[in-house]
Protein backbone atom coordinates (compact mmCIF):
# COMPACT_ATOMS: atom_id res chain seq x y z
CA UNK A 1 0.00 0.00 0.00
CA UNK A 2 1.03 3.29 -0.49
CA UNK A 3 1.89 6.21 2.23
CA UNK A 4 1.05 9.73 1.20
CA UNK A 5 1.47 12.99 3.54
CA UNK A 6 -0.74 14.83 3.81
CA UNK A 7 -0.70 17.77 1.01
CA UNK A 8 1.56 15.37 -0.81
CA UNK A 9 4.31 18.20 -0.28
CA UNK A 10 7.05 17.56 -2.76
CA UNK A 11 10.18 17.49 -0.81
CA UNK A 12 8.86 16.28 2.66
CA UNK A 13 10.24 14.27 4.60
CA UNK A 14 8.41 11.25 7.10
CA UNK A 15 9.31 12.95 10.75
CA UNK A 16 11.54 10.68 13.19
CA UNK A 17 8.85 11.10 15.98
CA UNK A 18 8.43 8.87 19.40
CA UNK A 19 4.49 7.98 17.76
CA UNK A 20 6.01 6.77 14.60
CA UNK A 21 8.52 4.66 16.27
CA UNK A 22 5.51 2.92 19.04
CA UNK A 23 3.12 2.24 16.10
CA UNK A 24 5.50 0.41 14.39
CA UNK A 25 6.70 -1.73 16.86
CA UNK A 26 3.08 -2.01 18.48
CA UNK A 27 1.89 -3.19 14.90
CA UNK A 28 3.73 -5.85 15.05
CA UNK A 29 3.59 -6.91 18.22
CA UNK A 30 -0.45 -7.12 17.38
CA UNK A 31 0.30 -9.01 14.48
CA UNK A 32 2.92 -11.49 16.29
CA UNK A 33 0.40 -12.00 19.42
CA UNK A 34 -3.02 -11.31 17.18
CA UNK A 35 -3.97 -9.32 20.27
CA UNK A 36 -6.03 -5.77 20.59
CA UNK A 37 -4.56 -2.21 20.19
CA UNK A 38 -5.04 1.23 20.41
CA UNK A 39 -4.23 4.65 18.77
CA UNK A 40 -5.54 7.75 19.83
CA UNK A 41 -4.71 11.71 19.98
CA UNK A 42 -6.32 14.64 18.54
CA UNK A 43 -6.98 15.28 15.26
CA UNK A 44 -3.57 16.18 12.81
CA UNK A 45 -0.90 14.59 14.95
CA UNK A 46 -0.38 11.57 12.32
CA UNK A 47 -2.11 8.43 13.97
CA UNK A 48 -3.53 7.34 10.16
CA UNK A 49 -0.01 7.67 8.27
CA UNK A 50 1.98 6.11 11.21
CA UNK A 51 -0.55 3.27 10.75
CA UNK A 52 -0.32 2.97 7.32
CA UNK A 53 3.37 3.41 7.12
CA UNK A 54 3.66 0.47 9.45
CA UNK A 55 1.71 -1.86 7.11
CA UNK A 56 3.33 -0.87 4.09
CA UNK A 57 6.53 -2.28 5.56
CA UNK A 58 4.94 -5.45 6.57
CA UNK A 59 2.89 -5.58 3.35
CA UNK A 60 3.76 -9.52 2.76
CA UNK A 61 3.52 -9.84 6.46
CA UNK A 62 0.26 -8.96 7.13
CA UNK A 63 -3.65 -9.30 5.45
CA UNK A 64 -4.43 -5.32 6.46
CA UNK A 65 -8.19 -4.83 6.21
CA UNK A 66 -8.71 -0.89 6.75
CA UNK A 67 -12.56 0.60 7.71
CA UNK A 68 -14.33 3.80 9.25
CA UNK A 69 -17.49 4.22 10.27
CA UNK A 70 -20.23 7.36 10.34
CA UNK A 71 -20.87 8.65 13.48
CA UNK A 72 -23.39 6.51 15.62
CA UNK A 73 -23.22 3.37 13.27
CA UNK A 74 -25.89 0.68 14.56
CA UNK A 75 -23.80 -2.84 15.02
CA UNK A 76 -25.53 -4.23 11.75
CA UNK A 77 -24.13 -1.59 9.36
CA UNK A 78 -20.58 -2.00 11.72
CA UNK A 79 -21.54 -5.94 10.79
CA UNK A 80 -22.10 -5.46 7.45
CA UNK A 81 -19.47 -3.03 6.86
CA UNK A 82 -16.76 -5.51 8.19
CA UNK A 83 -17.67 -8.62 6.14
CA UNK A 84 -17.98 -5.95 2.91
CA UNK A 85 -14.30 -5.55 3.45
CA UNK A 86 -13.29 -8.85 4.34
CA UNK A 87 -15.11 -10.54 1.26
CA UNK A 88 -15.19 -8.05 -1.84
CA UNK A 89 -19.11 -8.71 -2.00
CA UNK A 90 -21.93 -6.40 -1.01
CA UNK A 91 -24.17 -7.53 1.25
CA UNK A 92 -27.42 -7.37 -0.13
CA UNK A 93 -31.02 -8.49 1.33
CA UNK A 94 -32.12 -7.49 4.50
CA UNK A 95 -30.47 -9.55 7.01
CA UNK A 96 -30.04 -8.95 10.61
CA UNK A 97 -27.15 -8.67 12.35
CA UNK A 98 -26.91 -11.67 13.51
CA UNK A 99 -26.76 -13.09 10.27
CA UNK A 100 -24.00 -10.95 9.35
CA UNK A 101 -21.93 -11.85 13.00
CA UNK A 102 -22.27 -15.58 11.81
CA UNK A 103 -20.65 -15.07 8.47
CA UNK A 104 -18.18 -12.83 9.71
CA UNK A 105 -17.31 -15.44 12.34
CA UNK A 106 -16.80 -17.77 9.53
CA UNK A 107 -14.84 -15.37 7.49
CA UNK A 108 -12.46 -13.92 10.41
CA UNK A 109 -11.42 -17.51 11.14
CA UNK A 110 -8.37 -18.87 11.41
CA UNK A 111 -7.54 -18.74 7.67
CA UNK A 112 -3.90 -19.18 7.33
CA UNK A 113 -4.93 -22.16 5.28
CA UNK A 114 -5.87 -19.82 2.28
CA UNK A 115 -2.94 -17.24 3.15
CA UNK A 116 -0.06 -17.58 5.19
CA UNK A 117 -0.05 -13.85 5.92
CA UNK A 118 -1.31 -12.88 9.70
CA UNK A 119 -4.98 -10.86 9.87
CA UNK A 120 -4.87 -7.45 11.27
CA UNK A 121 -7.99 -5.46 11.32
CA UNK A 122 -7.79 -1.42 11.69
CA UNK A 123 -10.82 0.26 12.34
CA UNK A 124 -10.20 4.23 11.82
CA UNK A 125 -12.07 6.83 13.45
CA UNK A 126 -12.97 4.84 16.52
CA UNK A 127 -14.46 7.52 18.18
CA UNK A 128 -17.09 7.23 15.75
CA UNK A 129 -18.20 3.91 17.50
CA UNK A 130 -20.23 3.96 20.80
CA UNK A 131 -19.86 1.30 23.35
CA UNK A 132 -21.92 -1.46 22.30
CA UNK A 133 -20.53 -1.31 18.72
CA UNK A 134 -16.65 -1.51 20.16
CA UNK A 135 -18.22 -4.44 22.70
CA UNK A 136 -18.92 -6.22 19.39
CA UNK A 137 -15.52 -5.81 17.63
CA UNK A 138 -14.23 -7.27 21.02
CA UNK A 139 -16.80 -10.42 20.78
CA UNK A 140 -15.34 -10.86 17.35
CA UNK A 141 -12.05 -10.53 18.22
CA UNK A 142 -12.35 -12.96 21.04
CA UNK A 143 -14.51 -15.82 19.82
CA UNK A 144 -13.07 -18.79 20.08
CA UNK A 145 -13.37 -19.78 16.15
CA UNK A 146 -11.35 -16.11 15.03
CA UNK A 147 -8.08 -15.32 14.54
CA UNK A 148 -6.77 -11.50 14.19
CA UNK A 149 -5.36 -9.20 15.63
CA UNK A 150 -7.38 -5.41 16.18
CA UNK A 151 -6.06 -1.88 16.08
CA UNK A 152 -8.54 0.61 17.34
CA UNK A 153 -7.34 4.28 15.85
CA UNK A 154 -8.98 7.48 16.71
CA UNK A 155 -9.51 10.47 18.81
CA UNK A 156 -9.89 10.92 22.47
CA UNK A 157 -13.05 9.81 22.46
CA UNK A 158 -12.16 6.00 21.78
CA UNK A 159 -10.08 5.51 24.45
CA UNK A 160 -12.88 7.29 26.94
CA UNK A 161 -15.23 4.35 25.72
CA UNK A 162 -12.45 1.62 26.26
CA UNK A 163 -11.01 3.03 29.71
CA UNK A 164 -15.01 3.02 31.04
CA UNK A 165 -15.21 -0.73 30.02
CA UNK A 166 -12.44 -2.29 32.42
CA UNK A 167 -13.45 -5.84 30.41
CA UNK A 168 -12.76 -3.64 27.19
CA UNK A 169 -9.49 -2.15 28.68
CA UNK A 170 -7.74 -4.74 30.28
CA UNK A 171 -7.64 -6.57 26.40
CA UNK A 172 -5.40 -3.97 24.80
CA UNK A 173 -2.34 -5.15 24.25
CA UNK A 174 -0.08 -2.05 23.00
CA UNK A 175 -1.18 1.83 23.31
CA UNK A 176 -0.11 4.42 21.76
CA UNK A 177 -0.80 8.08 22.36
CA UNK A 178 -0.33 10.82 20.04
CA UNK A 179 0.17 14.61 21.14
CA UNK A 180 1.17 17.63 19.91
CA UNK A 181 5.02 18.77 19.33
CA UNK A 182 6.61 20.66 21.87
CA UNK A 183 8.42 23.72 21.46
CA UNK A 184 12.24 21.53 21.13
CA UNK A 185 10.85 18.83 19.12
CA UNK A 186 9.54 21.55 16.62
CA UNK A 187 12.96 23.31 17.02
CA UNK A 188 15.06 19.71 16.05
CA UNK A 189 12.65 18.41 13.71
CA UNK A 190 11.01 20.92 11.49
CA UNK A 191 14.87 21.28 9.52
CA UNK A 192 13.79 17.65 8.76
CA UNK A 193 10.61 18.11 7.28
CA UNK A 194 11.69 20.15 4.61
CA UNK A 195 14.33 22.01 3.35
CA UNK A 196 12.15 25.17 3.88
CA UNK A 197 13.28 24.93 7.39
CA UNK A 198 16.79 24.11 6.79
CA UNK A 199 19.19 26.59 8.74
CA UNK A 200 15.93 28.90 10.00
CA UNK A 201 16.82 30.33 13.37
CA UNK A 202 14.73 28.39 16.30
CA UNK A 203 12.72 31.80 16.99
CA UNK A 204 11.53 31.84 14.07
CA UNK A 205 9.98 27.87 13.88
CA UNK A 206 8.46 28.95 16.98
CA UNK A 207 7.02 31.99 16.04
CA UNK A 208 5.19 29.90 13.41
CA UNK A 209 4.35 27.27 15.82
CA UNK A 210 3.30 29.65 18.56
CA UNK A 211 0.97 31.57 15.93
CA UNK A 212 -0.05 28.85 13.59
CA UNK A 213 0.37 25.16 13.81
CA UNK A 214 0.75 24.52 17.85
CA UNK A 215 2.55 21.89 17.46
CA UNK A 216 -0.50 19.93 15.16
CA UNK A 217 1.61 18.21 12.28
CA UNK A 218 -1.60 18.71 9.93
CA UNK A 219 -1.27 22.38 10.77
CA UNK A 220 2.60 22.38 9.93
CA UNK A 221 1.67 20.66 6.44
CA UNK A 222 -0.73 22.81 5.75
CA UNK A 223 1.49 25.79 6.44
CA UNK A 224 4.93 24.22 4.75
CA UNK A 225 2.42 23.51 1.41
CA UNK A 226 2.05 27.72 1.22
CA UNK A 227 5.24 28.56 2.62
CA UNK A 228 6.87 26.47 -0.30
CA UNK A 229 4.98 28.47 -2.79
CA UNK A 230 5.20 31.56 -1.50
CA UNK A 231 9.55 30.71 -1.06
CA UNK A 232 9.33 30.19 -4.80
CA UNK A 233 7.34 33.02 -6.04
CA UNK A 234 9.97 35.39 -4.22
CA UNK A 235 12.82 33.35 -4.93
CA UNK A 236 13.53 32.70 -1.74
CA UNK A 237 14.94 28.67 -0.80
CA UNK A 238 13.67 29.13 3.05
CA UNK A 239 11.21 31.08 5.30
CA UNK A 240 11.60 34.33 7.32
CA UNK A 241 8.63 35.52 9.57
CA UNK A 242 7.60 38.00 6.47
CA UNK A 243 6.87 34.76 4.77
CA UNK A 244 5.47 33.48 7.79
CA UNK A 245 3.02 35.89 8.33
CA UNK A 246 1.99 36.20 4.53
CA UNK A 247 1.80 32.28 4.75
CA UNK A 248 -1.17 32.98 7.70
CA UNK A 249 -2.80 35.86 5.49
CA UNK A 250 -3.72 33.03 2.86
CA UNK A 251 -4.76 30.64 6.04
CA UNK A 252 -7.32 33.33 6.98
CA UNK A 253 -4.99 34.88 10.17
CA UNK A 254 -3.00 32.96 12.73
CA UNK A 255 -4.48 30.28 14.96
CA UNK A 256 -5.58 29.76 18.37
CA UNK A 257 -4.09 26.68 20.65
CA UNK A 258 -5.28 23.31 21.57
CA UNK A 259 -6.55 24.67 24.67
CA UNK A 260 -8.75 27.42 23.52
CA UNK A 261 -9.99 25.41 19.84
Amino acid sequence: MSVRHFLDIDGAATLPTEELSLVDQSVADLVRTQAMGAVHGPAGLGKTFAVERALARRVGEVAACWVSFPSRPTMRLVAATLLEELTRVPVTGRRDRFALTADLLEELADHRGRDPRERLLVVDEAQQLNRECIEFLRYLHDHRLTRFALLLVGGDGAWKVLAREPMLRSRIYRRVVFRELTGEQVCALMPRFHPVYADVEAETLLFVDDHFAHGNLRDWAAFTATAVELCRAGGRDRIDEAIARNAFALHGGTRAGAATR
